[in-house]
């Protein structure tokens, strides 16, 4: 039931308001099972025997209040043992002209007419389970258990340093089963409440000294059915899992590390969310990490981008689609209880215990309806949840994430054992949670070199989702085991060296995946998507079996941490062909696709565009600016140069300097400019000369020979591109927000820096093409991204720029369109570029000049206007191919003619 459904529903409630009523129909809006409320009308579900009362067991007290009173009403209540002993979430009083309302768990209170419920229907959302995650991560109990923990994992390292070196891995272990240990005591796992706790209490000593033998003890009772043991852990469980299965060497406490150890029993960990403490507590055992608790926590509307159009959205369809058929809901659970989710860089099982998680209250929703569909007389059965920990797979390479995904799958399985019995009421039964059943199937070891089947078998039947969130790891930040990965993955091919980290999780997932029963999808950072990644990786994966099933365009992968990871992400879909739907998701609008091609475009051909050294249409070549290599000491800044001026008056030594950010932000630079044949005339200058040694001494001390070997001309750039002619300046890095990357026109006498890129003997016509729409998208769709900001290249934005050969005529007209965006910019002589092309400030005028260059670059390769960029990039694809087509053939051509 929709969030817009229950506030209908309870806009009809109050219209039509019949106190006899109310309840029922109030319980009935939000989604309870008529079943249910059935029964409650009856009396069976009814915990209160107080006549006019109605107590619904994990859901609502409610009675008639007196006008006036309520509120104190409602705080009594909340006190009454009688009432808290069947855990209602809510307490409600009315008189029927207002409504006083309590929330047991968050303590909140609620007071407003009647008439008004449909407005505050937010508030009673937990009814409908809303609340089994939260979608943040900023709670309480997480962080104070996360935080306390790591003191207790600092003082143990401090006192036991030795498990540190040699042992992490025990302690490891240790810290997984103390978490179970507090969990167990507060969740009902443990049969009294605190025993875990009171037992250290009052059973060890003061100073910490037995505190070890005490847990050497305990491990060994929590994994035998019968023995011998001291009186006070003998009524402890046994818990089987495997959890308490091996002997470890337990650390030695302090008397500090055993007071921490009884602060976080203190704590109330029926509170700690697995999905989100997990995540927290991987950091514990990592003190680099330690600042940034939380920070890689992802939350569970980012999951649910990832997870819904791969499979979940899929199997509420098939839920609606049998809403009044219980043979074919039957068929669904079963479905679900066959099918495996595995996540082969699962970090401490954020992926996997969302879907467990979403799984499970699927499975709630379908049970309620069969039981609806029971006719009435007939006797309803005991339910027992077909979901099994043994469906979930995962490989994480950390030791300490393993346990904990291990730990945390058990823990949500209690918690969804428990909201199972409250949904179902009489009808749903959990098998006790101890002795623990294995858990998921979570393998500790590198998935770049493991046979993932092993840990994941596939069957004939089988139905598979392969899930997660791998590394990323740009090609320069790899370190040599990682560099091996990839050499190993894909076969020390050419180019491979540049490839993402993550592209070995989509190769090989495409190859677990094919001509079977399976479908995958990743979060994984846009870069895979974008520039010379594209050429390199997904020729290999994308073929006759292969297709991209849905993607999620850029957005930001956040989370509510203090830190927040913030990185740009996509996501991405694979499955083996298929007639059904594609979607492409932006900013969660969603849109069908015929085809989804690896720039995430819809697109029918699988076109690729490769980096090329020259330029495919005819126009004039593109360079990097000049690139300094001096340390700044031949750069002067205004104040720098004013002073030079000063003193030594006009120099041909100094030129204008133009970096990208100069040229956006409007910064006067300039810089030192001279060559073998004149450096030697300057050397009297005591500014000059001292700046040039600087130079000298700079790059001698480098550590790279090529910079050292550019010492000898220590007069000059590194890197001189430099020619006398009126150029193009080309930021290599824009904001994602401009609907234009600025360009500009630069004179002979100004030196371009290597931050930008550069077009010299430069034309205005060519001006105009590059700062056409024709070209932004081209650039959009094919260019690189830093982060989701522009990332300009020559060799795969310029270079590969599909543009028909055009007359004098037609470069004459694109000109005088040029002249007038020129114009339009001059009018704001005191204005930054940045300024100019911000969305927000851009002069009306200027846009609208813009618009008629775009308008004329478009007549040139057809007469009707394009209607969309989607159009656009069509256009281009196919003229690239075709342009390619006719450059491969005259290569081979001229290549056969020079061998006659």
């Amino acid at each position: 039931m929709t969030s817009k459904e229950i506030e209908l529903n309870l806009a009809k409630i109050t219209e039509n308001l019949i106190p006899e009523e109310f309840i029922y129909d109030f319980l009935l809006a939000f989604g309870i099972s008529k079943t249910s409320v059935a029964r409650l009308k009856k009396g069976d579900f009814n915990m209160s025997k107080v006549e006019g009362e109605l107590l619904y067991k994990g859901k609502i007290f409610f009675r008639r209040g007196k006008a006036g009173s309520m509120k104190s009403e409602s705080e009594n209540l909340a006190n009454d043992e009688r009432i808290l002993k069947q855990n209602p979430r809510f307490i409600i009083l009315t008189d029927y002209e207002n409504l006083v309302a309590k929330d047991l768990k968050t303590k909140v209170n609620k007071e407003f007419p009647i008439a008004e419920l449909s407005k505050h229907f937010a508030f009673f959302l937990p009814l409908t389970g809303a609340e089994i995650y939260k979608s943040t991560n900023d709670n309480k109990a997480d962080r104070d258990a996360s935080y306390e923990l790591a003191k207790l994992y600092d003082i143990l390292i401090e006192d036991n340093a030795e498990l540190l070196h040699g042992n992490s891995h025990q302690l490891n272990i240790f810290l997984s089963r103390l978490l179970f240990c507090f969990f167990a005591e507060d969740t009902g796992i443990f049969e009294t409440e605190g025993m875990f706790s009171d037992s250290i209490a009052n059973h060890t000593k003061e100073n910490g000294s037995d505190v070890h033998l005490f847990f050497t003890d305990l491990f060994k009772k929590l994994n035998s059915k019968s023995g011998d043991f001291p009186a006070y852990i003998s009524d402890f469980p046994y818990v089987n899992g495997g959890l308490f299965r091996d002997d470890i060497i337990c650390p030695k406490f302090s008397r500090k590390s055993r007071e921490i150890l009884l602060n976080c029993g203190n704590l109330n960990w029926d509170e700690i969310n697995p999905d989100i403490f997990g995540s927290m507590i991987q950091a514990v055992a990592d003190p680099e990490e330690r600042s940034d608790l939380g920070m890689h926590y992802t939350s569970v509307p980012n999951i649910l981008k990832l997870i819904k159009p791969l499979f979940l959205d899929e199997l509420y369809e098939e839920f609606e689609k049998n809403f009044n058929n219980s043979n074919g809901l039957q068929k669904l659970i079963h479905r679900m209880s066959k099918i495996k989710f595995f996540d082969p860089a699962c970090g401490s099982g954020n992926f996997l215990i969302i879907t467990y998680k979403e799984i499970r209250n699927l499975e709630i929703k379908i049970i309620k309806r069969i039981i609806d569909l029971i006719p009435e007389g007939h006797t309803i059965p005991l339910q027992f949840t077909a979901i099994k920990l043994s469906q979930f797979h995962g490989i994480e390479i950390k030791d300490f994430a393993h346990e904990m995904a291990l730990l945390s799958l058990w823990l949500s399985e209690h918690q969804m054992n428990k909201v199972f019995e409250t949904e179902l009421m009489d009808y749903g039964r959990s098998e006790p949670i101890l002795p623990l059943k294995e858990s998921g199937n979570i393998v500790c070891g590198n998935a770049a070199r493991m046979d993932w089947e092993k840990v994941c078998p596939r069957k004939e039947n089988d139905e598979i989702y392969v899930i997660g969130n791998p590394p990323y790891l740009g090609a320069r930040v790899q370190d040599a085991l990682q560099k091996e990965d990839i050499e190993i993955n894909f076969k020390k091919e050419k180019g491979v060296n540049n490839l993402d980290y993550i592209s070995i999780w989509f190769y090989k997932g495409a190859k677990f995946i094919e001509e079977f029963n399976a479908e995958l999808a990743f979060v994984s950072t846009n870069s895979v998507c974008q520039g010379e990644q594209v050429s390199l990786l997904w020729p290999r994966i994308l073929n006759e079996n292969i297709e991209i099933s849905f993607a999620h365009h850029s957005f930001k992968w956040n989370n509510n941490a203090k830190k927040n990871a913030g990185v740009t992400v996509i996501i991405l879909g694979l499955r083996n062909k298929s007639t059904k739907q594609k979607y492409l998701y932006t900013e969660n609008i969603r849109k069908e696709a015929k085809n989804i091609n690896a720039y995430l475009l819809d697109a029918n051909e699988e076109t690729y565009i490769f980096p090329r050294t020259k330029p495919l249409a005819d126009i004039s070549e593109m360079n990097f600016g000049s690139m300094p290599n001096d340390g700044g000491n031949l750069i002067l800044n205004s104040l720098e140069f004013q002073k030079f001026k000063e003193e030594f008056g006009e120099s041909e030594a100094i030129k204008k300097f133009a970096g990208a950010d100069d040229f956006l932000n409007g910064n006067d630079r300039y810089c030192i400019w001279l060559d073998e044949e004149n450096y030697e005339d300057y050397l009297n200058n005591y500014f000059i000369k001292n700046r040039l040694e600087a130079v000298k001494e700079i790059r001698n001390k480098s550590s790279r020979e090529a910079t050292r070997k550019l010492a000898k001309n220590f007069f000059a750039f590194g890197e001189v591109r430099h020619k006398d002619s009126d150029s193009l300046i080309i930021p290599r890095h824009s904001s994602e927000n401009r609907e234009y990357i600025p360009i500009g026109f630069l004179n002979s006498e100004t030196i371009i820096g290597d931050s930008a890129l550069a077009v010299y003997d430069a034309q205005p016509w060519l001006f105009g093409v590059l700062h056409s729409k024709m070209h932004m998208v081209w650039v959009d769709a094919v260019g690189g991204k830093l982060e989701t900001r522009y990332r300009y290249s020559a060799k795969l934005c310029y270079n590969t720029f599909p543009f028909p050969p055009i007359t004098e005529k037609d470069k004459h007209h694109i000109s005088q369109y040029v002249f007038a965006v020129l114009d339009e910019r001059s009018k704001f002589p005191e204005k930054t570029m940045a300024w100019l092309y911000n969305p927000d400030t851009m002069p009306k005028a200027l846009k609208k000049a813009h618009q008629d260059l775009d308008l004329a670059i478009e007549r040139i390769y057809r007469l009707r206007p394009f209607e969309s960029d989607a159009e656009r990039l069509e256009f281009l694809f196919k003229m690239y191919d075709e342009m390619t087509k006719r450059d491969t053939l005259f290569a081979k051509s001229k290549k056969t003619k020079k061998q006659q």
